[in-house]
């Protein structure tokens, strides 16, 4: 976790539903992007981060590698419980903190009577809109297009609830006020771990159901993957 995502609600919306963000704003991601509904790791992804006191919306790739790293398979995710100590993502906890509005994810619940069997279900905020994910990433500098060591990942927590029921990771949902202290670089990093290990959104925020296996390959997409299977 977290694996697949959906970014279907278009930009400017996302960022309105951080209800009043102060700063400035400069969207690099194109206003009528094609919605998607199966995003997956590696492809461009539209983040929002903040620089010089403005709110940037740009697409970047999903995944990122410190540069003594590179040649191996890039992170996604990071786990919250030790990212701020880990060398690893030394780098981007320092300077990196990004939000990813989504609409919702996808886990995959595995069967108790078959374990190579798995049922995909689709998160989203009960009664739906868009959500933010805490991430950490490297981002273009101003002007320039996403380098080859530009990216991101998501932050995951240990699932809390029912969510437990479907998987046992999940990843950190910031609720508006604490998404746009998470971005803020006025934000100190010990103030940034203690919203992402005790302030993100709890099982209770959410709803969820099963869907289509079709979500499997990625290579499909519209919103036939979020319909609720009969």
């Amino acid at each position: 976790m977290c694996g697949r995502i959906a970014q279907y609600t278009g930009i400017r919306e996302m960022v309105d539903a951080l209800s009043g963000w102060p700063q400035r704003e400069r969207f690099r991601v194109p206003q009528n992007a094609q919605p998607r509904y199966n995003v997956g790791p590696a492809t461009p992804v539209a983040v929002l981060h903040v620089h010089d006191d403005e709110l940037i919306a740009e697409q970047v790739r999903w995944g990122w590698a410190p540069h003594w790293a590179q040649g191996k398979p890039p992170a996604i995710n990071a786990r919250v419980e030790g990212v701020a100590s880990r060398n690893y993502f030394r780098a981007i906890w320092k300077h990196g903190r990004a939000l990813v509005p989504a609409d919702g994810w996808y886990e995959w619940k595995t069967s108790e009577d078959n374990p190579k069997q798995k049922q995909p279900y689709y998160l989203r905020l009960a009664g739906g809109g868009p959500l933010f994910f805490a991430g950490l990433g490297q981002f273009p500098v101003a002007g320039t297009e996403p380098g080859d060591f530009d990216g991101f990942v998501i932050l995951t927590g240990e699932a809390d609830g029912a969510l437990a029921q479907v998987h046992d990771r999940k990843p950190l949902v910031l609720m508006p006020d604490e998404a746009r202290a998470w971005a803020d670089p006025a934000t100190t990093t010990h103030e940034a771990e203690d919203i992402a290990r005790y302030h993100a959104a709890t099982a209770e925020a959410f709803e969820w159901y099963p869907v289509s296996r079709a979500v499997g390959n990625v290579r499909n997409d519209g919103p036939e993957l979020i319909t609720p299977l009969p």
